[in-house]
């Protein structure tokens, strides 16, 4: 009983995981009814005979998880047994003309010829990937044509029967797979690449942070919650393989929704490379939350600012992306994000040459050095996965960014720009262009809108650029004003 309840939940926890899988099932259930028939209906079977197994036997090993897939495995299966019923009839031919002697010797060579070249060709990288199932089935059946055939007299007619079935059974499997509930296997590589940019994101806006959080009184209490997370990046470690099936897939797919018929697949296993590297530089840093080695307090609140800038900006660029990438537009805010990291990795190396860590522990140095190297090579990746993705962008056709108003323009209205600089405490030089909308209709003037356009400037020559509209009254208008 026990053994009974512990498979049930196993299988709630399957169908709860993807429901797709429970209409696959009932998919699969349905075509090899449908082909049952071929037995069922004494017609049917008057006219195929024990050959009508071929189409349940199609089935079974056609029918694949998504569209791609079963189209693929369909065309392949479909392909390889004409091209092996027309070669097993031709030998069939040619050994019949050597006489009953010569005919079982010739069969046995043209059969071990086959095999043996079509077995070698399965090594070639190219073909295995696309079409190792079509040789398999092109050498099974050349090799049960050609053998059967020497006992059946109607080999043509025991040909035409077993191609039929197969069509037959292939076409049921991708009818159904495309017309009912259709799996698109280019819509889930498509969501992984969105769904690995997410997750690697969502560790980079809390790494600064977390590393960076001073401990009060030298109290090194570990904090469980970081491992929680911080984990989910780690599924990225592993998904080439599921990449580059589904991208295979993919290829075989008619045009469906956004994909075109000959959408750029190969550029996102591009894409996913240079995910999976930023990847394994970010499994890298983690080490870093919790190592042994302890970073002063001291230092902490010294490189702070730019370490948290850094990671912050990286993970809005990885974030933007992703957002991007689903809504198939192109990433144009994910720039800004980028030039920020880097320019606040300037600002760190400035601060290193200062020689602001003369006095550090070896140990200490080593650590710390490690982690600020791993977070810029972080943003050079960011940087690199962002030209790829513009180069997706533009391959797949996709459509420009359609920026939100951000206050509503009047007709007749007057702009009356302000300008204002403020000096922070840090030394940082903001200067605030406000642009006001007058609007004559008094009744409105109450609630009329400012766009504000900050110019961070700082020591190291950078600027930085932050746009933001505001209503009247509002002092906080980005980040870097907080500091006045």
């Amino acid at each position: 009983m026990e053994k009974v309840r512990e498979i049930v939940r196993e299988g709630r926890r399957v169908a709860k995981e993807d429901p797709r899988r429970v209409v696959h099932s009932f998919k699969v259930g349905l075509v090899l009814a449908l082909v049952s028939s071929f037995y069922y209906y004494q017609p049917l079977y008057d006219s195929f005979g024990v050959n009508a197994m071929w189409a349940v036997m199609t089935v079974v090993v056609v029918f694949e998880f998504s569209v791609g897939a079963t189209l693929g495995k369909g065309l392949n299966r479909v392909a390889a047994t004409l091209f092996a019923g027309g070669l097993g009839i031709g030998a069939h031919h040619l050994a019949s003309m050597s006489g009953p002697t010569g005919e079982p010797i010739l069969l046995a060579i043209f059969v071990f010829v086959q095999a043996a070249l079509s077995t070698f060709v399965r090594f070639f990288p190219r073909v295995k990937a696309r079409y190792d199932y079509s040789l398999l089935i092109f050498i099974l059946t050349f090799a049960l044509i050609s053998v059967s055939g020497f006992r059946e007299e109607q080999v043509v007619m025991l040909t035409h029967k077993r191609i039929s079935t197969v069509i037959i059974g292939g076409l049921s499997c991708v009818i159904i797979s495309i017309f009912v509930c259709p799996v698109w296997a280019g819509q889930d590589l498509h969501s992984l690449l969105a769904s690995n940019f997410e997750k690697l994101s969502f560790f980079l806006l809390d790494f600064g942070d977390k590393y960076c959080e001073v401990v009060e009184n030298d109290d090194t209490k570990e904090v469980d919650k970081r491992k929680k997370d911080f984990d989910n990046y780690k599924s990225v470690l592993n998904s080439k393989s599921n990449e580059e099936s589904l991208a295979n897939f993919a290829k075989w797919e008619p045009g469906h929704g956004q994909f075109r018929f000959r959408h750029p697949w190969k550029q996102y296993l591009a894409v996913g490379e240079l995910i999976r590297q930023c990847a394994y530089r970010i499994h890298a840093l983690n080490s870093y939350l919790n190592a042994d080695t302890k970073v002063s307090n001291d230092i902490k609140k010294k490189l702070g600012e730019p370490l948290r800038r850094m990671s912050l900006e990286s993970g809005k660029a990885m974030k933007e992306m992703s957002i991007s990438l689903k809504k198939m537009t192109k990433p144009s805010s994910s720039d800004l994000h980028v030039q920020n990291a880097k320019s606040a990795s300037k600002s760190l190396t400035n601060l290193l040459n200062s020689g602001i860590l003369k006095e550090v522990e070896p140990l200490e140095l080593v650590s710390l050095l490690t982690a600020i190297s791993l977070l810029i090579d972080i943003i050079n990746l960011t940087e690199k996965i962002l030209e790829s993705l513009h180069e997706l962008a533009s391959a797949a056709k996709f459509k420009n960014k359609i920026e939100q108003p951000l206050f509503s323009e009047k007709p007749k209205a007057k702009s009356f720009v302000s300008l204002r600089s403020i000096k922070c405490h840090d030394e940082h030089v903001v200067t605030i262009i406000e642009d006001d909308g007058n609007n004559h209709d008094t009744s409105k003037n109450d609630n009329r809108s400012k766009e504000v356009s900050i110019h961070e400037k700082h020591e190291d020559g950078d600027t930085h650029v932050h746009a933001r509209c505001v209503s009247c009254g509002h002092s906080s208008v980005c980040d870097v004003v907080e500091c006045r």
